[in-house]
């Protein structure tokens, strides 16, 4: 299989963009083994998949119907960068060199992101993060932002991420 471009990435979301975004998560980049969450021909047992779905409540019997699933309910996955570091060594200088990409993206995705919360996965986007305070983001956006560790053993939201989202995700 040929790398993806960051264009390829980008088409396989369009396809799955909700018509009003209710929640951006955020992860750190398309893995490098090319399982990517968008890709409607993954399997459905794929790590980040699975566990979203899980968080969703949802188990889909393939992959394109989580996906549309995803998108009914107003969720996006974002990656801080479209390059692969999950295996690079470059992993922080990449994240903060796309940063500005991701704050775009995010920009457009969310045009008032202080009544729509944004969820980082995954610690490694320290770097993004660091980057955002340095930038001295407005309250209410560092309000809306939260972190989560991503793992199939946690199903459920935090609390106040929950009330953020609707439901009892």
């Amino acid at each position: 299989m040929a790398a993806r471009t960051k264009d390829d990435y980008l088409e396989l979301r369009r396809r799955y963009k909700p018509e009003i975004v209710r929640l951006a998560i955020v992860a750190e980049s398309p893995p490098a083994s090319g399982k990517y969450f968008y890709d409607p021909a993954g399997r459905r047992t794929e790590a980040l998949s699975s566990a979203l779905m899980t968080r969703l409540g949802i188990f889909p019997g393939t992959k394109e119907e989580g996906l549309r699933e995803f998108q009914r309910r107003g969720w996006v996955l974002v990656d801080a960068t479209y390059e692969p570091v999950n295996k690079s060594k470059r992993r922080d200088e990449t994240i903060l060199r796309d940063y500005p990409h991701l704050r775009d993206d995010l920009s457009r995705l969310l045009p008032d992101r202080s009544k729509r919360p944004v969820i980082v996965i995954r610690d490694r986007m320290r770097p993004a993060r660091a980057e955002a305070r340095g930038r001295r983001l407005q309250r209410r956006e560092r309000r809306s932002t939260h972190l989560l560790p991503l793992s199939r053993q946690a199903t459920r939201f935090p609390p106040r991420v929950r009330g953020r989202i609707g439901g009892s995700h």
